[in-house]
């Protein structure tokens, strides 16, 4: 009797109210700085990746089971990201996405290997997380040094030949640098200098005043936001009116507010197509969900967001066997090609690159990126 009523409550257990029986989840992770430096672009990372999750979910998921978005905060440091890896890792995650930074993410690979867990669409453009190819990392966008090179093609394109380099003094400064002097290389230009500064203690204002005396026509400032918005407003108060890119670490509504008026004409380098247009297939249907969701508008972070969502579910889907695992996902991806609407995304076991789009915006005087 007591054999048939503990069969009884696990089943009454697995059925919902509606009688249909209760769906389980599919659990991705998502490890990065919510707060913090990055915390604005994070966010909306995450908004673009559960805006796409949410409408799978409402489709009835991905054989029968939700997906469900879990996240921890690494305040934008590597040895949090490493605890808050292994916490995810330890609760069945069948893998992470939208890691944010190049620290945080190369701390995580030890776990990445140990728990063999796939980490997709990583938000780095780090060259050491390229070459060699890490086997457990998926990447989706294109590298720091595609971006930097798009961008000082883009200011030689418009007649600018007085090129200044004012990099961040550390591994990311130092690899989008190599891009920004091989961009000018291509073109058979030079950079009039190559500058750095500290991470912590920028102190931009005297190399500010340096470049606005020299006559310099653009500065190609790469760093974090808070380094990027001191520098552009030294420039300015320096009395300069060169041109100022950035790249896409940049690319949130955050740095736009914090540029306050001197936002207006920032170039800044864009990984994905541009979040209003309706001719991209992909970003057709980001806006369209967004519209339902009661959402006006996106951001270049959504749209990354969303085609790193969209790219996990189109792995789930062709994971092989009855149940999807860690071990499944990874068998989906490698050899893949897959469309996520206008980009095209191959992966094999020897080239985990993803995409190599790159594109370029300019702050309006509204505050929204135009193309």
């Amino acid at each position: 009797m007591k054999r048939w009523v503990g069969l009884a409550a696990l089943f009454a257990a697995c059925i919902g109210m509606n009688g249909a029986f209760a769906q389980s989840t599919l659990r991705i992770g998502m490890v990065a700085g919510f707060s913090g430096p990055v915390a604005g672009i994070v966010q909306e990372s995450a908004e673009g990746a559960k805006l796409y999750f949410d409408s799978i979910n409402a489709q009835g998921g991905i054989k029968g089971q939700n997906i469900e978005l879990v996240t921890q905060d690494d305040k934008y440091d590597p040895a949090t990201a490493v605890a808050a890896a292994k916490s995810l890792a330890s609760q069945g995650v069948l893998a992470l996405m939208l890691s944010r930074g190049t620290g945080p993410t190369e701390a995580v690979l030890p776990v990445l290997k140990e728990n063999k867990l796939p980490l997709i669409a990583p938000a780095t453009g780090a060259a050491s997380l390229r070459d060699p190819v890490q086997p457990w990392v998926y990447h989706l966008r294109a590298s720091y040094q595609k971006e930097a090179e798009r961008a000082v093609k883009h200011l030689a394109g418009i007649g600018v030949k007085r090129i200044t380099i004012v990099q961040v003094n550390d591994p990311f400064g130092n690899d989008a640098g190599k891009g920004a002097i091989k961009g000018l290389d291509d073109i058979k230009l030079r950079a009039m200098s190559n500058l750095r500064f500290d991470r912590n203690k920028p102190d931009l204002a005297p190399t500010m005043q340096a470049i606005a005396k020299a006559g310099i026509e653009a500065v190609v400032l790469i760093g974090p936001a808070y380094a990027v918005v001191e520098g552009v407003q030294a420039l300015r108060a320096a009395g300069s009116t060169a041109h100022v890119a950035t790249l896409s670490n940049n690319a949130s509504a955050d740095f736009v507010k914090a540029l306050g008026n001197e936002s207006r004409g920032i170039i800044v380098t864009q990984l994905f197509p541009y979040e209003r247009s309706t001719a991209n297939l992909m970003v057709r249907e980001a806006l369209s969900l967004a519209k339902s969701a009661g959402r006006n508008e996106l951001t270049p972070a959504h749209v990354e967001g969303f085609a790193a969502a969209k790219l996990i579910v189109e792995a789930l889907k062709r994971a092989p066997g009855k149940e999807i695992t860690r071990d499944s996902l990874v068998k989906a991806l490698d050899g893949a090609r897959i469309d996520l609407g206008g980009l095209q995304v191959h992966y094999s076991e020897k080239e985990h690159s993803g995409l190599e789009y790159t594109d370029v915006s300019i702050v309006g005087e509204d505050g929204k990126f135009k193309r």
